[in-house]
């Protein structure tokens, strides 16, 4: 008799113990769900903080590489100035004078032949835009078009010349990228074709070397919009290789056009 009462008192307890455990397992859910949300909230926190931190990391590491860009231009210039002769600017002083006797406005790339090799005077318009020293899509398809010419026959070193109108630099962006003005933006501009001329495998990076001019060499007064945009330029004065017109065969390609023999000629 004992044995069916406590039976019957089990069976009448299974219903409160069902949901007491309903109850209990339902708060350790709930436990496990919050711990699990504020393990991620804090994971989340982590990876946000992290995040943080690298794009600060790579700010800092963009402004060193400009930094170190706008000193090795600045070196560069230093170092050119015991190797940079006055030959050099004797051989392009008539320059003016070849642009004023063409009697057609110049060509985006005009070749004029001087003593001892060639200068290609490059319009700013086709390689940079205005305030910039980043060469353009249109700008490195010529350059690599310019290299490929310098190349097809023998030549000596290569002289990059970046040159500005006087227009003084005035946009905030492009006076933090170059405090020094338009000497610091025409030297970086020579630098950055350099080097594009040389990363197409055609031109020797031993054989170019670069100066910055600014506003201080202009082949025409800074009078007017068409005598700016003319300032605004980069020559490319490649030398005669030394014995090259007897290793040259007469059939070898030139970067010259069919224009080459006369005053000046487009590329």
């Amino acid at each position: 008799m004992k044995h069916h009462l406590a039976s019957r008192i089990t069976r009448a307890k299974s219903p409160v113990t069902t949901a007491a455990l309903a109850l209990a397992l339902g708060a350790l859910a709930s436990c496990v769900s919050q711990r699990q949300y504020d393990d991620a909230v804090s994971l989340a926190r982590y990876h946000q903080t992290t995040l943080h931190e690298k794009e600060k990391d790579l700010a800092r590491l963009q402004s060193e590489n400009e930094r170190l860009k706008r000193q090795l231009a600045q070196n560069d210039v230093s170092a050119l100035s015991a190797g940079y002769g006055d030959d050099i600017d004797s051989r392009l002083s008539e320059l003016q004078g070849r642009i004023d006797n063409l009697g057609r406005p110049l060509q985006d790339i005009e070749r004029f032949d001087v003593e001892g090799g060639y200068v290609l005077m490059v319009q700013d318009k086709i390689l940079f835009e205005s305030g910039s020293d980043s060469i353009s899509t249109e700008g490195k398809t010529a350059l690599k078009q310019v290299a490929g010419d310098i190349n097809a026959r023998p030549h000596g070193r290569i002289w990059v010349r970046g040159h500005t109108d006087n227009d003084p630099v005035s946009k905030p962006a492009t006076k933090e990228k170059f405090p020094h003005g338009n000497l610091e933006l025409s030297a970086m501009r020579a630098v950055n074709v350099a080097s594009e001329l040389s990363s197409s495998g055609n031109v020797q990076a031993r054989d170019v070397v670069v100066v910055g001019f600014g506003q201080h060499d202009p082949v025409k007064p800074n009078s007017s919009a068409d005598n700016k945009r003319l300032n605004r330029r980069v020559e490319i004065f490649v030398s005669d290789a030394a014995g090259a017109a007897a290793a040259t065969p007469a059939s070898s390609p030139t970067p010259a056009s069919p224009n080459s023999g006369k005053t000046g000629g487009s590329l």
